[in-house]
């Protein structure tokens, strides 16, 4: 029997050992799905922090229940460690760590890298390696296969390697890691149709592609669609600003068409771990290449512009009030990335924060998911909601509209109330005076 053919089986009998490098908001759901199906797992992580909280039967990860780590460390099916030599003992390992972009929004790959390195040190026959975490197309091919074929291993026959973008969406009561496509690309047919076995172990539905290459850019291009069309609102929610026409309004008829088009909502910016930075590895690439990427240039401009947008909301506000931004004080309302989660990766609030204080105002947040963050070394507290702090803020600005804030408290008590998200509108009037994102919404609150 083939090494190939001894795998496959180990995988359909789950006497495989399944490795999962990175145990965060992807590496983590997908260990677990790995578990549920039979499997016993390894995760590594370089984290004794995160190790310990996992081994003690505790989650870090907000949609994934302690008690369900709690169980697959009771029972044995799952183990987390530091120690890299454990990573000998796997199957198949899935690479799941982060791939920030640097100061000059270029990939940096020092995490691969480096769970590249140590799987390839500990790496045998017989083992199947499949890189999850986002990048620019090649990359498995270029950076994964050379440091296995190093230890004298051919892939396609003593290891299998392939990409399958990593497809999470924080907070969806719906889609998760096993109801969620997956999509597969291998170096050669037989890496193909192994990760494909491994994937389909636990996932519902698994969408073979030709080569790494594809499956690469198809994360890409799905996030890069997301970003440009965000952009596109954005930019038409300045648009009917500067027309005082009610852009909320506009995209909801506009919604009604039942083909050809897909609605996207305007906001203070994009954040999270994925729309701010993925289109940037497709630009990186394509600058190795001679060759501009110009919507994906233009969109992250817009977007990257909105915060600045949000901010001259508020100072033209408060300026219409005989206030001045230095010294006005100023409650942000949300600083999660987006709404019911407490991820703060890439969140424009942060902007809209700094850039108010660059300005001179006295910021504070509250956010029911987010009790303090850290940015460059700064720990920053929320404060709670209460209705002296509302009529203590000169201003408030809804930047993340999480359902579990009561807005209509927010209006009777507010005095200026700038909303990025148009929850508002369909409250009833009360003290504060709303600026909306685009001056056409609906105006509520007291008269002026």
């Amino acid at each position: 029997m083939s090494t190939k053919d001894q795998l496959l089986a180990r995988i359909a009998d789950r006497s495989a050992v399944i490795g999962v490098v990175g145990l965060g908001y992807v590496g983590l759901p997908l260990a677990l799905e790995f578990v549920h199906a039979g499997f016993r797992v390894i995760g590594y992580d370089v984290s004794e922090r995160v190790v310990d909280l996992l081994m003690s039967g505790q989650s870090h990860i907000q949609d994934i229940p302690g008690a369900q780590v709690q169980q697959a460390v009771a029972n044995g099916t799952f183990v987390a460690t530091t120690l890299e030599n454990r990573l000998g003992e796997c199957d198949a390992i899935s690479i799941a760590v982060p791939t920030p972009l640097s100061k000059t929004r270029d990939p940096d790959m020092a995490f691969v890298l480096s769970a590249a390195d140590a799987i390839a040190r500990q790496a045998h026959p017989g083992l199947c390696v499949v890189l999850e975490s986002t990048t620019y197309p090649g990359t498995t091919r270029e950076l994964l296969q050379p440091r296995l074929e190093a230890k004298g291993l051919t892939v396609g026959q003593d290891v299998f390697v392939a990409f399958s973008p990593e497809r999470v969406d924080p907070g969806n009561p719906v889609y998760h890691t096993k109801n969620t496509p997956k999509v597969v690309g291998g170096i050669s047919p037989a890496c193909v149709e192994v990760a494909t076995a491994l994937y389909a172990s636990c996932i519902d539905t698994v969408v073979p592609v030709s080569s790494p290459e594809s499956a690469e850019l198809v994360k890409l291009l799905e996030n890069t669609f997301r970003a440009v069309n965000i952009g596109l609102v954005n930019e038409i929610a300045i648009v009917c600003d500067k027309l005082g026409v009610n852009v909320w309004e506009v995209i909801d008829a506009a919604a009604t068409k039942p083909f050809g088009f897909m609605k996207f909502t305007p906001g203070p910016g994009i954040g999270g771990h994925c729309i701010p930075l993925d289109p940037h590895y497709l630009a990186w690439k394509m600058r190795t290449l001679n060759y501009k990427t110009r919507f994906i240039d233009l969109a992250s401009e817009i977007n990257s512009h909105m915060p600045e947008w949000v901010v001259q909301k508020v100072a033209d506000a408060l300026n219409e009030a005989r206030k001045a931004v230095r010294g006005s004080r100023v409650l942000v309302l949300g600083v999660a990335y987006k709404r019911d989660i407490d991820d703060v990766r890439e969140s424009p609030a942060l902007d809209v924060i700094r850039l108010l204080e660059e300005r001179g105002a006295h910021v504070e947040y509250h956010d029911p998911f987010v009790s303090e963050f850290r940015e460059e070394g700064h720990v920053r507290k929320g404060v709670e909601l209460s209705d002296e702090m509302l009529r203590w803020a000169d201003a408030v600005v809804i930047v993340t509209d999480h359902k579990q804030v009561d807005y209509q408290r927010v209006v009777d008590h507010a005095t200026l109330l700038v909303d990025t998200r148009n929850v508002t509108a369909t409250l009833a009037p009360g003290r504060a005076r709303i600026v909306p994102l685009a001056s056409g919404s609906r105006s509520l609150g007291a008269s002026t």
